[in-house]
């Protein structure tokens, strides 16, 4: 099970990395953790300073904006 993160407020753009995610890993059939991180000091943590941002096992992979689809299927395999 691969361990996702998206560090954001909770704005359009954050909804849309979640669903984006969402249908990339139903397509690809993989097992995902997903969670949202969206308090401040959190996300600071990371040193992201824009969002919504992507964290895979740990590692920050995007900031700032939605990723493609492309983008993220590269992250799942």
């Amino acid at each position: 099970m691969v361990d996702i993160k998206v560090l954001g407020t909770g704005c359009a753009n954050c909804r849309n990395t979640v669903r984006v995610i969402e249908e990339v890993a139903a397509e690809k059939g993989v097992s995902i953790a997903l969670s949202k991180v969206e308090d401040i000091p959190s996300i600071m943590g990371y040193g992201v300073m824009s969002t919504p941002a992507v964290v895979i096992d740990g590692k920050v992979v995007h900031a700032g904006g939605v990723p493609s689809r492309d983008k993220v299927g590269s992250w799942l395999g």
